[in-house]
């Protein structure tokens, strides 16, 4: 069965293979995509990045959605469907695209929990040669989305902080940037098996590994980034703490052009006017409630200016999410 989705919509919808699967660490499957219509994947002129891809997964009996004759409302199609038969979608961030033409694979890797865990994880678990699953994703030529990597016009040092969910795309961010890159990189994974030591990474850049090894999940990135943005700020050491769930916006995003809180974004003469951090560009990905905190220290306490970081919730800790 193909879903392959004719060009109407700006984006490839199409079934793709598994055509490798490998078990990174502990905590990380890595599976590799395949289909020839893969060959028009991507963004025509722009690197990877964080470029952020659907995938849907069969169903209970093993069978994958319809995606025949989707139009621009395929989305609310699609959740009309009973959940039995729709299976479930998911977001990930693409790791690296490898191959050229009908050989093209999308590479994925993807956070495994022990049960119970989410459609995502309990599918990579068991991921072999030859599953099938649908991915949405950009086509060349056509407009997308789906990156928020963007640093500012005077960005010199970039901050990036990401949990296990946010690493695929630190690591893609990582690959595509120049030698000349300068910054520090705090990772918090969930034990010291799923440090990944052949990251990547311009020589001026350094990478943190924060494994908790049975800490609280966020705490540890949360002390290292914090008196890391502390000294860059020339400020109080920061003893930043989880922010409590009814401080979390549900859909947390942020960037220097949308905020989900409704927060006005800044002006170009009220970004030239800000002197706090120059120079600094932070990109913070992963659960909310550490996104948050660091959130709220960056912007309300510290003052830098919006146009400078990009906050994104990719979940929430005991909440399902929908796609």
């Amino acid at each position: 069965m193909s879903t392959q989705v004719a060009h109407a919509l700006p984006m490839m919808i199409t079934e793709v293979t598994v055509a490798a699967v490998e078990q990174l660490s502990p905590s990380f499957v890595r599976v590799e995509l395949a289909s020839p219509e893969l060959a028009d994947f991507g963004i025509e002129g722009q690197p990877l990045l964080d470029q952020r891809i659907k995938l849907v997964f069969p169903n209970a009996a093993g069978e994958l959605s319809s995606f025949a004759g989707a139009d621009e409302s395929w989305f609310g199609t699609w959740l009309q469907r009973p959940a039995e038969e729709r299976g479930h979608m998911r977001t990930y961030t693409v790791r690296a695209v490898i191959g050229t033409g009908a050989e093209t694979r999308v590479v994925v890797d993807i956070v495994v929990h022990e049960p119970p865990c989410g459609p995502g994880s309990t599918w990579a678990r068991s991921a072999a040669v030859g599953d099938r699953l649908v991915l949405l994703g950009p086509r060349r030529g056509m407009a997308y989305g789906g990156i928020e990597f963007a640093p500012h016009a005077g960005a010199q040092e970039l901050l990036l902080v990401a949990d296990e969910t946010a690493l695929p795309a630190v690591a893609a961010i990582l690959a595509d940037l120049p030698d000349t890159a300068v910054g520090q990189v705090f990772l918090e994974v969930p034990v010291a098996a799923d440090i990944q030591a052949d990251l990547a990474a311009p020589p001026g850049i350094a990478v943190t590994w924060l494994p908790r090894d049975g800490a609280e999940h966020g705490t540890r990135i949360l002390a290292a980034a914090g008196e890391r943005l502390a000294v860059r700020a020339a400020a109080e050491p920061a003893a930043l703490a989880l922010a409590a769930d009814d401080e979390i916006d549900p859909d947390l995003w942020e960037t220097p052009e949308y905020s989900s809180s409704g927060e006005e974004i800044s002006t170009g003469d009220a970004r030239a006017a800000k002197k706090v951090l120059p120079g600094v560009y932070a990109w913070i990905a992963g659960e909310s409630a550490m996104v948050t905190s660091l959130r709220r220290y960056l912007v309300k306490e510290v003052g830098i200016d919006r146009s400078q970081v990009a906050f994104m919730g990719y979940w929430r800790r005991g909440v399902a999410m929908r796609s």
